[in-house]
């Protein structure tokens, strides 16, 4: 399915990783977003050996900075760059993300080669496009903390079967996308109503805690 959420456990340890379950690590693929929530050590070997490609990810989203969490960032970052990563990483946070991330970047003489842009967030809606958004909640874990949901929208959806009965051809097939915006359409002096032919597809919720 193509619109399909696809997660990738990518690490589901804790701090003291084992012989089988690397530090935090969860990768969510949604049509053409490729999001990866808190970056354990050795996050880039979890891509290989889950045969992901990291130059797709488009979003990295931390959720404390304790540092389980977050000591694969470094190394994530050079394998970008040295994969000609060319998109514009855009990393999430909690407050205090801005100051940890300049502090990385001078531990580890790390030249600024890839562009990226950070947002420190706390909780509401972080992100809000057509089909998806990703809202933060604030967590006592005796650092800033925040948790998140990627949650997909409902989506109005055109039922093929009974579009089958009509027997459209032609040029009307281009007007039946029109009942997908809720919108009636006229094919040859009949109308059709969108609420005969659509329904509504519920969302889907992911919660990142």
């Amino acid at each position: 399915m193509a619109n399909a959420i696809e997660i990738t456990m990518l690490g589901s340890g804790s701090s003291i990783p084992t012989a089988k379950r690397n530090h935090p690590g969860i990768l969510i693929d949604y049509k053409a977003e490729h999001m990866l929530f808190d970056c354990g050590e050795g996050i880039q070997r979890q891509f290989r050996k889950a045969r992901m490609n990291p130059c797709k990810l488009t979003r990295l989203f931390i959720s404390h900075w304790h540092g389980d969490h977050i000591l694969g960032i470094p190394g994530l970052l050079q394998t970008l760059y040295l994969n000609d990563y060319g998109k514009t990483l855009e990393i999430y946070g909690p407050s205090g993300t801005k100051k940890f991330m300049a502090r990385i970047l001078e531990l580890f003489a790390y030249k600024r080669r890839i562009e990226f842009n950070i947002h420190e967030v706390s909780k509401g809606k972080i992100i809000d496009e057509n089909d998806f958004y990703v809202e933060a909640f604030e967590m006592d874990h005796g650092t800033p903390s925040v948790a998140y949901n990627f949650v997909v929208k409902n989506e109005l959806r055109i039922d093929k079967t009974k579009l089958k009965k009509l027997k459209v051809t032609g040029k009307d097939l281009l007007k039946l996308k029109n009942l997908k915006e809720g919108k009636d359409v006229i094919i040859e002096g009949k109308k059709i109503k969108s609420k005969d032919f659509t329904y509504m597809q519920k969302g889907k919720k992911v919660s990142l805690v």
